[in-house]
């Protein structure tokens, strides 16, 4: 939204400059994005009289010239055919920055001839009157105004406009806020209106869906053509292009009133009835019939754009001819074939309220994002229906003559908002702005709020302080204002949130525990040791497709978003490796194929709070490149030693915990993956290779290999008496190991083994690891051979021979009792 410092003041008393106006308007909450200021861009250019000019020496299209300028007499030389003595123009002196020319003026002799500076013309400025040669000025400017002054141009405040404040899109509301922010004085906005000579020949018909309420009138003997210079200049101002009287009386209500309205040739109206309606569709055919071409097709519509498009039964249509021939798309754009020209001779002026969803889903659908569109699509005033007709009726009247017809009217328009009991002393209850009574009143009468006496008080609420409560009527541009909340916030708006006290927090004692959860906790330490494992973090959407969802065990009904924010992002995420496989194939497809991703986040298997778990995901997709030590590539077994070390580092009994394989979920690969868990009910996490179908459902080459965590299985470690960890004591005796070798079935887990193997003695028994599995000759058919590293720490004294064989025969028992035998 643009508007002009001059502009405003149509509305507002003021003597504030652009600066303090954008000042004021922050304050106030409107979010000023660019002010662009000519006086600034054209500071070194002023008024200048050209004294006398003669032809140059030794150039036929070239004048020397003779300018009284602010530096005095100069000589400047000037090719362009309108320099002559007595014009006056604008002076650029020696070392000013000319826009139009991107270039700064040096002194050098153009064809023997010094020039002092240069006589421009609007192109050079960026000031283009559409006229050739050097700017012609009046006579009657003196010597040194400055140029931008000169050629009345003037600062242009550009602001976003939030979807709330739909009267901010009218200079009148912006002026009506900064009155109330006491910048200055409120004018009269009232518009009186212009009584009709004539009963109205133009019926206004509407259906209630497509459009609430329409009102309209003839204004006929109009004499169109270009609107007067002021006019031209304030559109021109705001980056908008002048058409022609008529329509640009309706641009410039538009952006002054926030009101859009549309005027129709009336001599181009077929019939005297105009109708809002809802599109009609392609007509149902009946097998065997012929349809008749009509009936075939949609209806269409040449917009004012040129570019026809197709209606369908959502749009609110504006149709003639018995509501038969569309010409116009309800608040969005007119048609061609009704359009204003300067041979308009008599005009039908529309001022209806269109449904704002129904216009925002036509914009979206046609791609017109038109002056009309943005405004309806956020609700334009009710209230403003017959005014913003009236003060476009004064306005043709004046510009264009004729005469003016009875306003007609159909339908009705929204109920206006209600009235909202309000206390002004929630105001320091909700804000802590200490504000009198009387000044929160104001404010409020300021924006336009009604104020009356309550007439039933409810007793449990407001029974100790009911002598000091309002009724608060929100003025029909302010539909955003529902409770008194908002009208807290609009006092303290206006009031400056500058005014907010600075009360410090009440000191709280730190927690014993710390602040965060073992959860939280857990999240931060996962976090540091995978990025210190080599892994990348990823923060992924929470949200997938359908069909990935689909592949990870989702996609339930009531998992689908109503309003994704893309069509491949519409379902909640069961799990966090999708959304790191795919992001894992972007870098791919990029050059970069060798990727290490973790992300730590919330997954969804249902819509109830106790349906969504934190699980953390890690994948490994690794694409080492060639090369001739043929250095030996990440497997499945990588991202098992990682899970181990971060579940290690995260608190999980590891000790415990029972590999499950061949009992992972369905997206990964059945034989090279598996489940950690406590018991078939505690399933702390999965890892493997995912599945080939699934990679290749996801368009990512494979092999990928992954793991996954869910925090909330991982149980709670108990609470110690004393948070300080055991002093360090190393033992003095040197370690020593034994190799065991132990036959068990095939289908056993090696894990089993080392397990029992760790409990025949926790005390002297440091570590057991497998080093070795061996199947083949000497092995019986369907076992295995699993080799064993035992090692073993004496504390308090040297190990005898006796001592250790004893120790050797409880670990082969307890081997034994778990399913394995020492091989002979």
């Amino acid at each position: 939204m643009k508007f002009t410092l001059s502009w405003l003041k149509d509305h507002l008393e003021t003597t504030a400059s652009a600066t303090e106006i954008v000042a004021a308007m922050t304050m106030a909450g409107l979010e000023v994005e660019h002010v662009t200021d000519p006086a600034s861009k054209l500071a070194a250019f002023t008024v200048a009289k050209i004294v006398e000019a003669v032809q140059h020496p030794n150039a036929d299209r070239l004048r020397v010239c003779q300018v009284d300028t602010v530096d005095g007499r100069k000589e400047i030389v000037c090719g362009a055919p309108n320099a002559r003595p007595g014009l006056t123009t604008v002076y650029a002196p020696i070392g000013a920055y000319v826009p139009g020319l991107g270039v700064t003026l040096v002194e050098k002799p153009v064809r023997g001839v010094v020039s002092n500076g240069m006589l421009c013309s609007g192109s050079e400025l960026e000031a283009d009157d559409g006229s050739e040669g050097i700017l012609e000025l009046p006579n009657d400017l003196a010597v040194g105004t400055p140029a931008a002054q000169a050629l009345g141009l003037e600062a242009v405040i550009d602001f976003e406009v939030t979807p709330n404040r739909p009267d901010w899109l009218g200079v009148a509301g912006i002026a009506r806020d900064l009155a109330a922010a006491g910048v200055g004085t409120l004018k009269d906005l009232s518009i009186a209106p212009v009584p009709g000579t004539f009963p109205c020949p133009i019926t206004v018909k509407v259906d209630g869906d497509a459009c609430p309420v329409f009102s309209g009138r003839l204004i006929r003997g109009v004499r169109n053509g270009p609107s007067p210079k002021w006019l031209q200049d304030r559109l021109k101002a705001i980056g908008l292009r002048p058409i022609n009287t008529l329509v640009d009386i309706t641009n410039l209500i538009s952006y002054d009133r926030a009101r859009p309205l549309h005027a129709y040739d009336a001599a181009k109206l077929v019939g005297t009835v105009i109708e809002a309606r809802l599109g009609r569709g392609r007509a149902e055919v009946t097998p065997g019939d012929q349809p008749s071409p009509a009936e075939h097709h949609d209806e269409q519509l040449i917009a004012l754009d040129g570019k026809t498009y197709d209606i369908t039964p959502e749009m609110s249509v504006i149709a003639d001819a018995d509501g038969n021939r569309p010409i116009g798309l309800g608040g969005v754009m007119g048609g061609e074939s009704t359009g204003c020209s300067d041979d308009t001779v008599d005009v039908f002026l529309e001022s209806a309220w269109f449904e704002p969803i129904r216009t925002a889903q036509t914009g979206r659908v046609t791609g017109i994002a038109s002056d009309a569109q943005y405004r309806f699509a956020r609700t334009v005033d009710t209230g403003s229906l017959v005014p913003g007709l009236e003060l476009a009726t004064r306005l043709i009247l004046d510009l264009c003559g004729g005469e003016a017809s009875e306003v007609v009217v159909a339908g009705e328009a929204p109920a206006a908002p209600g009235p909202i009991l309000f206390d002004p002393a929630y105001v320091e209850a909700l804000s802590g702005l200490a504000i009198a009574p009387e000044r929160t009143l104001k404010i409020l009468t300021d924006l336009g709020f009604t104020l009356s006496p309550p007439t039933d008080v409810p007793t449990t609420e407001f029974a100790t302080h009911a002598e000091s409560l309002v009724c608060v009527t929100p003025p029909t541009f302010r539909r955003d204002v529902q409770g008194k909340a908002d009208l807290v916030e609009e006092v303290a708006r206006i009031a400056g949130y500058g005014e907010l006290p600075s009360t410090p927090l009440p000191d709280v004692p730190r927690a014993v525990g710390g602040v965060l959860t073992v959860k939280q906790a857990r999240a931060r330490t996962a976090r540091r040791a995978l990025a210190a494992a080599g892994y990348n973090e990823a923060l992924t959407f929470s949200f997938t497709s359908k069909a990935t969802a689909e592949l990870f065990g989702g996609g339930a009904a009531d998992l689908m978003l109503a309003n994704p924010i893309a069509s491949d992002l519409d379902c909640m995420r069961p799990s966090l490796l999708p959304n790191l496989i795919e992001a894992a194939g972007r870098n791919a497809r990029q050059g970069f194929p060798d990727v290490a991703l973790f992300e730590v986040g919330p997954v969804f298997f249902g819509d109830r709070p106790q349906d969504q778990k934190t699980t953390i995901a890690a994948i490994l997709a690794p694409r080492a490149p060639r090369g001739w030590d043929k250095a030996k590539a990440e497997d499945v077994f990588t991202v098992k030693a990682d899970l181990m070390a971060l579940l290690e580092e995260i608190g999980a009994p590891v000790a415990s915990l029972q590999t499950a394989q061949g009992s992972a979920s369905p997206w990964w690969h059945p034989g090279r993956s598996a489940r950690l868990q406590l018991g078939p009910k505690a399933v702390l996490a999965e890892f493997g290779e995912l599945h080939p179908a699934v990679l290749k459902a996801l368009d990512v080459a494979g092999p990928v290999y992954g793991f996954e965590i869910t925090l909330e299985a991982v149980p709670e470690p108990k609470k110690k008496a004393v948070k300080t960890k055991p002093a360090f004591s190393p033992s003095p005796l040197m370690p020593l190991t034994r190799d065991f070798a132990f036959l068990a079935d095939k289908a056993k887990a090696a894990g089993d083994l080392v397990k029992a193997a760790a409990s025949a003695d926790k005390a002297l028994i440091a570590a057991v690891r497998v080093f070795d599995v061996y199947e083949g000759p000497g092995v019986p058919g369907g076992s295995k051979s699993v080799a064993l590293e035992v090692v073993v720490q004496p504390r308090e004294k040297t190990l005898a021979e006796a001592e250790i064989e004893a120790l050797s025969a409880r670990i082969v028992a307890a081997v034994e009792k778990a399913g394995g035998k020492l091989r002979s």
